[in-house]
Order: structure tokens, then C-alpha cells, then sequence
């Protein structure tokens, strides 16, 4: 996780941001931390990603690499505005011992990446669309061993698969299938006949941008209809309050990059 520190909306590049809107940066730092108190609340131990001056998406860790079995694929942003946020991540997992691979094709992480262990001997989901490139679909592939599962995004609001579908365990999801085109929607549907289905009212809560650890699942507290579909499949939900951060076009996930030693 990174600190929203610098956090502000000083331009546009999904539809969820207002650059005229104002931003309260205390309360955002404090909805942060109620997100990682959370978490480790829940067991989980977080690593700090110290943020930069500049970068005020940095906030947005889960963007900026995607990790299986010690290797991190890192980030190539689409948008200059994010670029820098790279090379920050690159440092923090070289300068600990992970084997990095540099991507050539765009892609932004854990936005565009969700990974199941367990699913069909350990899948990634992969998303494109809006900001990862298909073709970075072959390279992560190559870079983690893993079979990869091209989604096709067609709504600009659902712009990250992250904010379209989330891991719930190590073999199941819950989407919207709103979200996707009517190909992938066959597609997931086959993979994950018992997913729960999200509605457009969670979608639009940013409800799907969570992060599940088999048992808990940690969500967006506007959520409370989706909180009740998981409740219903078994699931706990942990509702936290990121109204501040949702400003920038993320939630839960989007501040979350999950360690896959």
C-alpha cells in the first residue's frame, strides 16, 4: 500500500475524476488507514510503498505490478500523467529479491490482472479495452507461467478489470457482467459457473474494486447491497469508507497490491 499523501485529482483520464472537485487530503489519508487497519486487523501483514511528490495516483498501488510465485510483471501506464509511478515500483520489489520482468506492451498491474491459484491449476483473468494493451495479455503469460483468460471491457466507467470483477477466493469471483462484452460474458460464465453476480447499483458503488482472502472480504461500505449478496454466498464482508479516494476513480483494490511471494 502507498499513503494518499500527495493524493489529489489534478486531472482526468477515467470518468470517475473532476479535477473541479475538491478533494479533502486529511480525510483521505484517514480513510487509508482505516483500509490497512483493516486488513491487518484481519491478519494480513502491509508493506508501505513510500509515495512521491508528483505522483498523486501513487495511492493506487494495485496499478503498478502484477505478482505470481516471487516474479513481478511490472506496469507500463498508458497515461504520461502516471508514468513515473513505474519505476517506484520496480525499485520496491528488485531492492527485496523479486524477480522482475519489464513489460514492453502497456498494461497498469493488478488494474487489468486478478489471479486464482487454485482455478484450473492457477489462472489469470486479464482485462483490455481501455487501459492494457491485449497484446500485454501474452507477455504476462510469458513472464509468469500461468494460462491467461483475455476479458474484453466495453464500458468506459468499469475502465480497470478491478473495478469489474474481483477474486473472492483462491478459485471463485464476483462481476458484473455489464461490464464485458457478450463473448467474455459466455466466457466467464463457463469458467465460473457459481460466481456471484454483481448488479449495475454495486458496480456503480465501486463495490467490485475489494479484495477477498478466502473468508473476509474487505469492500467499499457504499456497497451495501453487494456486502448482502456475499453475506448470502457464505463470504464476511468488511465494510471501510473510501469516499475520498473513490474521487480518483478507486476503492479498496485499487489501493491494494497483493504479495504472491
Amino acid at each position: 500500500m502507498c499513503s494518499p499523501q500527495h493524493f489529489a485529482v489534478e486531472y482526468a483520464i477515467n470518468p470517475w475524476m473532476d479535477p473541479t472537485a475538491p478533494v479533502d487530503r486529511e480525510l483521505a489519508v484517514k480513510q487509508w488507514e482505516g483500509l490497512r487497519d483493516a486488513l491487518t486487523g484481519l491478519g494480513h501483514e502491509v508493506h508501505l510503498l513510500d509515495p512521491e511528490p508528483g505522483l498523486p495516483d501513487m495511492v493506487y498501488a494495485a496499478n503498478g505490478a502484477f505478482t505470481v510465485d516471487g516474479t513481478a510483471y511490472g506496469a507500463r501506464f498508458k497515461h504520461d500523467q502516471r508514468a513515473a509511478e513505474a519505476a517506484a515500483h520496480r525499485a520496491f520489489y528488485t531492492d527485496r529479491g523479486w524477480r522482475f520482468v519489464a513489460p514492453v506492451e502497456t498494461n497498469e498491474g493488478e488494474g487489468d490482472l486478478a489471479y486464482l491459484p487454485q482455478a484450473y491449476g492457477g489462472l489469470v483473468l486479464a482485462g483490455y479495452g481501455f487501459r492494457t494493451a491485449l497484446a500485454a495479455h501474452a507477455e504476462v503469460q510469458e513472464a509468469v507461467g500461468r494460462p491467461v483468460v483475455s476479458l474484453h471491457l466495453i464500458d468506459p466507467r468499469f475502465y480497470h478489470l478491478d473495478v469489474a470483477l474481483a477474486a473472492l477466493d483462491d478459485t471463485n469471483v464476483v462481476y458484473f457482467p455489464g461490464a464485458f462484452s457478450a463473448a467474455s460474458r459466455r466466457v466467464l460464465a463457463q469458467l465460473f459457473p457459481d460466481a456471484v453476480l454483481a448488479d449495475g447499483d454495486d458496480a456503480m458503488s465501486f463495490g467490485l474494486n475489494l479484495v477477498g482472502d478466502g473468508r473476509n472480504v474487505v469492500l467499499n461500505a457504499e456497497a451495501t447491497g453487494l456486502a448482502g449478496k456475499l453475506r448470502d454466498a457464505g463470504y464476511h464482508p468488511v465494510p471501510v469508507d473510501l469516499a475520498e479516494l473513490k474521487k480518483g476513480g478507486g476503492s479498496v483494490k485499487c489501493c491494494v497490491a497483493e504479495l504472491r511471494p
